[in-house]
């Protein structure tokens, strides 16, 4: 199944009176990026907080000759369509995406739609950082690009946070016998072995004790 990596970003805190000003989409199958991206900048027709502004530092200037949510609307909702969004801290960017498509006359995301890796790594590690850029410097992850707050680098970091949440491996190199040449093939853990186990027969069972019996010359050497 086709996964979406998502992020925004705001004009402030407040999902009632702030508004979205960025939006990062990332296309994951099997957590190997397809290629296929949604990434928009847009017009809020409104201030930016100054804290926001220190966190993202994208000003109210740039944005100006960008479009604005309901011009982009439906076609972020049909990126976005069938598919499971792995979000961090999921409430914050639903609160501004479901409140903007509310006002598009769109349907809302559901939250059985939506993996949020905040929850998965506080469940995991128990009492410990759990942002973003903890989580990096837990996996060791370089995130030294991250000098702000960008919803498109966000998406690319969490992909990678994204596969040692669920201890996936990355894609290995192996070869294709058909054609002798090299191609990427997921590493999965099989969770049922019992397929590889060939049993015995009662035929072959007793085949191989008469066998024990009457075939095997018996040692001069035993006492």
């Amino acid at each position: 199944m086709k996964e979406v990596l998502l992020d925004t970003e705001t004009t402030g805190l407040s999902s009632v009176k702030d508004k979205i000003i960025e939006i990062a989409c990332i296309e994951i199958d099997d957590h190997i990026p397809t290629g296929e991206k949604f990434h928009v900048f847009l017009n809020p027709e409104m201030e930016i907080s100054q804290g926001a502004y220190e966190t993202h530092g994208i000003t109210r200037e740039f944005l100006n000759d960008k479009p604005k949510f309901k011009d982009i609307a439906k076609e972020f909702q049909e990126f976005i369509k069938e598919k499971k969004l792995v979000i961090h801290n999921a409430d914050f960017d639903l609160g501004f995406l479901n409140k903007e498509l509310k006002e598009a006359g769109l349907s809302i995301i559901q939250d059985i739609n939506v993996i949020d890796t905040l929850n998965v790594a506080r469940e995991k590690f128990p009492g410990a950082q759990n942002s973003l850029d903890a989580l990096c410097k837990r996996f060791k992850i370089d995130n030294s690009r991250r000098q702000k707050h960008s919803a498109l680098l966000d998406c690319e970091l969490l992909a990678k946070v994204y596969i040692e949440l669920f201890e996936k491996k990355e894609p290995s190199l192996e070869l294709n016998i058909d054609n002798d040449e090299p191609h990427v093939q997921n590493v999965k853990t099989l969770k049922n072995r019992k397929h590889l186990i060939q049993e015995i027969t009662s035929e072959e069972k007793e085949l191989h004790k008469k066998f024990l019996k009457k075939d095997l010359p018996k040692s001069s050497m035993l006492n």
